[in-house]
């Protein structure tokens, strides 16, 4: 029998392992100025972005993933047959069909469900929750769940508005139940499809976007969303140790920084790296904190991301296995 306390089970659903995959390929702000109106000064000082890895024509969204999870699995100390669960947040997907989540299951190995997710940049989180779920309720007892995209395949290099913004990469995630205390203390998730006509996948299979109205809804959102998922928790803002958001722009993640209260300290940026991976963002910035030393065990984490949709998400973690 589960028995059930406030706030949800005994036990929380967390992550016990992680990985990361950027390609080797580095395009910096520089190698626009060839073929674009526009100057690595404009670009650092409007988005942050310095560089951004770029798969190779053969490297797809699949071989990304696949880097990361083996990663991750080796990290959480299991074996691919104890997998029940996989979860792909990805919105560049190999082909429609069979799902990358389905691509995993055959080179792992392994037969388990399987499943993609389209949230944009958001789905990363989307993932992370799905999985407290089935974790929660004793359905699996390892889910992987992955964020990966290769964005330069339906980037517009002929639009300086967006071709600057985007990177590939990936990130993965071994969920499952944690000590008390620890693991996902809170979600928040949410959609307006009145706002998809904002940032979206046009006819000509490109990204296009309305930078000023993903702005104003991005500042807003990802510092309320940051606020909700603390207080879900049953915590103040001073409790926030560490602040991991959606790598997408500098003054969007310094809004949302401000809005917590936070020192910059106490913030992870890697957009000037990596520039805007969408659902690889907020886990390849978890993957490099952890690996600098930035985070220990029972700090209190906010995750949270906005996307195309539009999308937003935000999870309260305390760190640990």
């Amino acid at each position: 029998m589960l028995v059930l306390k406030k706030g949800g089970c005994c036990m929380n659903a967390g992550i016990i392992g992680m990985g990361r995959y950027v390609p080797e390929k580095i395009v910096k702000n520089i190698d626009f100025e060839k073929t674009l109106d526009t100057t690595d000064e404009w670009i650092r000082s409007r988005t942050g972005i310095e560089a951004r890895h770029f798969a190779t024509e053969d490297e797809n969204t699949s071989h990304m993933a696949i880097q990361a999870t083996e990663k991750a699995i080796e990290n959480a100390g299991i074996t691919p047959d104890q997998i029940g669960l996989i979860v792909v947040a990805t919105v560049t997907p190999d082909r429609a069909f069979p799902s990358v989540a389905c691509q995993l299951t055959e080179h792992l190995g392994i037969q388990c469900a399987a499943m993609d997710v389209s949230a944009a940049c958001s789905g990363f989180i989307y993932g992370l929750v799905t999985a407290k779920q089935f974790i929660e309720m004793n359905s699996y007892e390892y889910v992987l769940v992955v964020g990966v995209e290769k964005l330069s395949k339906i980037t517009d290099w002929n639009d300086r508005n967006t071709a600057i913004l985007f990177g590939d990469g990936a990130c993965a995630a071994i969920v499952s139940k944690v000590s008390q205390g620890r693991g996902i203390l809170s979600f928040e998730l949410g959609a307006d499809g009145s706002g998809g006509k904002h940032l979206l996948l046009n006819d000509e299979n490109h990204i296009a976007m309305n930078g000023r109205e993903v702005f104003k809804f991005a500042v807003r959102q990802m510092g309320e969303s940051a606020i909700s998922v603390l207080e879900k928790a049953g915590l103040q803002k001073e409790d926030c140790d560490f602040l991991i958001p959606h790598q997408a722009n500098i003054r969007i993640m310094e809004a949302a920084r401000e809005r917590l209260d936070l020192p910059v300290e106490k913030m992870s940026k890697t957009v000037h790296k990596y520039g805007n991976t969408s659902a690889a963002s907020i886990g390849i910035s978890l993957v490099e904190e952890l690996e600098n030393g930035k985070i220990k065990d029972d700090d209190v984490l906010v995750l949270v991301g906005f996307g195309g949709g539009l999308t937003w998400g935000a999870v309260t973690i305390r760190w640990g296995k």
